[in-house]
């Protein structure tokens, strides 16, 4: 026997419903895609942020190191004249070698930030990256606040969830039209031999067979199956909308606490600039004393720590409010 078949739905309200659910179930999976991607690109992000302010942090290293140098010059020119002790340019050798061991520890913490970042920007660790950006606190504080409307379809994980939703809708109205017939067409058409030996090229008769027909399938009762399945549905239906409701106050408090934090890492920022910047006129002052004679190398010391601690609180409160400022564009869906 050789021959073709044809089988064909005419009318199946579950495939009707499938075609149309076909897009929402692809958006689904493509959406579920953005929301890790976010979440990666929120972790580059603070891994990026955090080695712009190392740059900073290198940049006032170095300029400690420059006036301990300063200092350290001075003092043993004056030192070599008999107007200091042996002990103060100890103390400032020591406090010379603790910033050099420093900056050495932040350059090892920098380029092992770089290896972090390149693995997960997905780039050969081996590859040269650099980076010309440059933090600053008006960068940080540029027009984030000005308009803090937010709508839940700009997050992913509520596209995400709405998404859900329409497949959960779409898969009741597919249980439903399973209660209504469905129409199929099947076509045939063969030959047919028959023959005393295993020969079928020679010469005989070939027999045709061919039928069209036109099934129609019409469900009567099977056990309440199709009516638990859309009970189900239903209930499903309606965790999702209880998670999405649930979603909607999740958002709402991870905005104002991002919002928050974000304004209080603004504020401790701008104070320890303040605060820096006063340590460094303390030094400088302090500085200028000792040089007329008015002052001791134990009060530049105390201010040398001073403004080295001013510094690194500066240093903290940058990469803090970096990093409030880039959960609170993820909390609002600006990311």
């Amino acid at each position: 026997t050789a021959g073709i078949s044809l089988n064909q739905i005419l009318f199946d309200g579950q495939v009707f419903v499938g075609l149309l659910a076909r897009g929402a179930a692809v958006a689904l999976q493509q959406k579920g895609a953005e929301v890790t991607q976010e979440t990666l690109k929120a972790n580059i992000y603070k891994v990026y942020y955090q080695l712009a302010v190392s740059k900073t942090q290198i940049e006032m290293l170095d300029a400690n190191i420059a006036l301990v140098e300063k200092n350290l010059r001075d003092t043993r020119i004056i030192y070599e004249n008999g107007f200091a002790e042996k002990l103060d340019v100890d103390k400032l050798n020591v406090q010379l070698t603790n910033l050099q061991t420093e900056k050495q520890k932040v350059l090892n913490s920098i380029s092992n930030g770089y290896f972090g970042l390149k693995v997960l920007m997905g780039m050969p660790v081996r590859d040269e990256l650099i980076l010309t950006d440059k933090l600053t606190d008006e960068q940080i504080k540029e027009g984030i606040l000005e308009n803090s409307i937010y709508k839940y379809e700009d997050r992913k994980d509520f596209q995400y969830a709405q998404i859900g939703k329409e497949l959960n809708e779409y898969n009741i109205r597919r249980y439903k039209l399973s209660q209504i017939p469905t129409v199929l067409l099947n076509g045939q058409y063969a030959k047919n031999a028959q023959r005393g030996q295993w020969n079928f090229t020679d010469k005989g008769d070939w027999f045709t067979i061919s039928n069209v027909s036109l099934n129609v399938n019409i469900p009567i009762f099977n056990g309440f199956y199709t009516k638990s399945k859309i009970q189900q549905t239903k209930i499903q239906l309606r965790q999702t909308e209880n998670q999405i409701e649930a979603l909607k106050l999740t958002i709402d408090n991870e905005v104002e606490t991002a919002k928050n934090n974000f304004r209080s890492a603004i504020a401790t920022m701008d104070f320890q600039k303040k605060n820096m910047e006063l340590a460094e006129k303390v030094y400088q002052q302090t500085k200028k004393k000792y040089e007329v004679g008015t002052g001791s190398q134990t009060e530049i010391n105390a201010a040398q720590v001073e403004l080295k601690t001013a510094q690194t609180s500066y240093i903290t409160a940058l990469y803090d409010a970096i990093i409030a400022k880039i959960d609170y564009m993820k909390a609002t869906g600006k990311l």
